[in-house]
């Protein structure tokens, strides 16, 4: 059985399904302060508790046989964790030491980590590898390393097996429509544009149009729910088939295409049949003008290949919007 923390959220519940249609036997651990039970997979076994919580994961590893352990369950927003970072490095750190001091006293040896780019800050180069330096300007993203880097000593020290997946600008739903992005508040872009489109409020913003990009407005890596899940499942296999060796890894997760603001708009636009107001303000500070993932190693190691391109990305959400205009409620 395959432990999913923070499966009832955007991409946990993703995962669980693709892991479920896979035969996998699935158990989801979730707090529900910001995921949906609704976007439980009905063949996955659903616990209410929160990750770190001694308690309730003894009672699961008692319990149940847990071959592996898939931990999406944080706090993910960067502007929040700027103006509460205590709150991050207790949900996001505090919480996952206790669910790795329990997966060690029960020999529970292998992690699939929800890592994020927010690692390396702000590089220096457009295109990101694994060896770029990591240097995070947010709380998130240095609660995200923290982690990282206790899984790196605790393999050192132990038969412990992990892989880390640093994804780029997750975007999409499932194919079905049946389960799709839903937050509140929604801060990614896609989904904004989309529910602006369907009139829920007057106007998209865009946060800066004068960077050093071809039509001035930032420029990101965005890459499908589903080819996401994709890689997590083959790094899952990958330490499940290779239980005898030493898997210490971590690959970023892109799409390698770099999209801009204002693309992306006019891409939505096409999709959704409508034309956006656009407003734009004052720069973030800390928005480097262009960032796209180099996915090579994970191709190359785990054959990960994404099958969404972002048209393809866009109109799986739209429809998931106009299947569910009020998300999960």
């Amino acid at each position: 059985m395959i432990l999913v923390t923070g499966g009832a959220g955007y991409i946990g519940s993703h995962v669980v399904r693709d892991l479920a249609d896979r035969g996998y036997s699935v158990l989801v651990l979730d707090n529900l302060t910001t995921g949906h039970i609704a976007a439980v997979d009905k063949r996955a076994i659903f616990i209410q508790g929160d990750a770190g919580d001694p308690k309730v994961l003894e009672r699961i590893f008692n319990k149940y046989s847990i071959q592996a352990v898939m931990h999406f369950a944080a706090s993910c927003l960067v502007g929040e964790s700027v103006i509460n970072p205590l709150k991050y490095f207790q949900n996001n750190v505090a919480e996952t030491v206790r669910l790795l001091q329990k997966m060690n006293e029960y020999h529970i040896k292998h992690f699939i980590f929800s890592s994020t780019c927010a690692t390396y800050g702000i590089p220096n180069q457009s295109t990101i590898d694994e060896k770029l330096p990591t240097n995070p300007i947010n709380p998130y993203g240095k609660s995200k390393l923290m982690i990282e880097t206790m899984l790196k000593s605790i393999s050192e020290s132990d038969d412990f097996n992990y892989i880390a997946l640093r994804y780029f600008n997750v975007a999409g739903a499932h194919k079905s429509g049946e389960i799709g992005e839903a937050h509140e508040p929604e801060t990614h872009l896609i989904p904004n544009i989309l529910r602006h489109l369907q009139g829920e409020f007057p106007y998209i913003e865009i946060f800066g149009n004068g960077y050093t990009t071809p039509d001035g407005t930032c420029i990101r890596d965005y890459i499908h729910v589903s080819d996401l899940s994709a890689g997590h499942i083959l790094a899952l296999e990958y330490l499940l088939k290779n239980k005898g060796q030493k898997t210490a890894e971590i690959f970023n997760l892109g799409n390698e295409r770099g999209v801009s603001v204002l693309e992306m708009i006019n891409l939505c636009e096409q999709v959704a049949g409508a034309k956006a107001n656009v407003k734009i303000q004052p720069r973030r500070k800390g928005d480097p003008p262009q960032l796209v993932a180099s996915s090579q190693k994970l191709r190359g190691v785990l054959g990960w290949e994404p099958i969404y391109d972002i048209k393809s990305t866009i109109e799986t959400a739209w429809n998931w919007h106009q299947k569910h205009p009020n998300g999960y409620k």
